[in-house]
C-alpha cells in the first residue's frame, strides 16, 4: 500500500466508526445473498464488516497489518459475531485462491493505494465467476461546502497535496470505472452517493472531527514534517472548522463513486 494518510489517531476513528453497511454500503446491500462468502478489504474498525456478517454466511476481514486488524476485531466480539475471519493481507496480493468468495468489498480503500489498477485484478481473481467486486471512494475534488472559508480552501489544498505525496489519488471516486476498465472488467454498474452534514448536530460532529484531525492525526504530523504547513497554519485550519460548524447556514457534501464489477 501506499502510505496511509489518514493514520488511526481517536479524531479518524470516530469518524471512520459512524460508517455502517446501510450509510457506506448501500449500494451493494440488494445483491447480498445469505449465502454468500464476502471478502471485506481494509476493514478498518470493522463497523461496516460486522453489519455484513449479519447479512451473509462468512465474511473475511482485511487490513494492512495486525494492530489495524485488532481494530475490526474489536467490534466483532463487541456485537458478539462469530462467522467472520480475519487475515492480514495486501489488497495488491490477496492470499487467498482463484473465485474463493462471491463478494468482494473495499471502502474508501483504492484511494490509498499505490496500483488501484493491480488491487481491482486482484479483487476480481479471488472472486467466483458471476460473483461481485463492489468499490466506494470518496472524491475530495468533488466535495462543497458553504460558506466559503478560505481556511477550508487551505484544508483541502492541503489533504490533496498530503494524500499524492504518499503515493494515493484523493480524487479516486471519478477515476473508478477507468480504473476497473484497465483492470479488465467490463460488466460495471457505476453510480454515485453523497454524504451531508447540514443539522446543527451533524455540523457540530464533522467540523470538531477535522478541528481535531488536522492538528493532531497522521495528516498533521506529515504536514508539519515535511514543511507543507506550520503548526500556526494548522490551528487556523482548525479554527476555521469550528467557524464553519457554528454557522446556522453551514452545509458540506462529501460525493463517493460506487461500482458493482460482475466478474465473467
Amino acid at each position: 500500500m501506499a502510505s496511509y494518510t489518514h493514520g488511526h489517531h481517536e479524531s479518524v476513528l470516530r469518524s471512520h466508526r459512524s460508517r455502517t453497511a446501510e450509510n457506506s454500503a448501500a449500494y451493494l446491500l440488494p445483491h447480498l445473498r445469505a449465502t454468500d462468502r464476502l471478502l471485506d478489504v481494509g476493514a478498518g474498525p470493522g463497523t461496516i464488516t460486522v453489519d455484513f456478517a449479519g447479512l451473509v454466511a462468512e465474511v473475511t476481514a482485511t487490513e494492512v497489518g495486525e494492530d489495524e486488524l485488532q481494530l475490526s476485531r474489536a467490534a466483532a466480539a463487541e456485537r458478539g459475531v462469530s462467522n467472520i475471519d480475519f487475515r492480514v493481507a495486501d489488497i495488491h496480493a490477496l492470499p487467498f485462491d482463484d473465485d474463493t468468495f462471491d463478494v468482494v468489498h473495499a471502502h474508501q480503500v483504492l484511494q490509498h493505494v499505490a496500483d488501484p489498477v493491480r488491487a481491482l485484478r486482484e479483487l476480481a481473481r479471488v472472486t467466483a465467476p458471476g460473483g461481485i467486486v463492489a468499490v466506494r471512494d470518496s472524491d475530495y475534488g468533488a466535495f462543497a461546502w458553504w460558506p466559503l472559508l478560505p481556511e477550508l480552501d487551505t484544508w483541502i489544498d492541503l489533504y490533496r497535496t498530503a494524500a499524492r505525496a504518499n503515493g494515493g489519488e484523493p480524487d479516486a471516486g471519478r477515476r473508478l470505472l477507468s480504473w476497473a476498465h484497465a483492470a479488465g472488467l467490463r460488466d460495471v454498474v457505476a453510480t454515485s452517493s453523497t454524504w451531508c452534514y447540514a443539522t446543527e448536530d451533524t455540523r457540530a460532529w464533522w467540523g470538531g472531527m477535522w478541528a481535531d484531525r488536522i492538528v493532531d492525526s497522521a495528516i498533521a504530523r506529515q504536514l508539519v514534517d515535511t514543511g507543507l504547513a506550520t503548526p500556526a497554519e494548522l490551528d487556523a485550519v482548525s479554527a476555521g472548522w469550528r467557524t464553519w460548524a457554528a454557522d446556522d447556514d453551514a452545509w458540506f457534501t462529501l460525493l463517493h463513486g460506487e461500482l458493482i464489477c460482475r466478474v465473467p
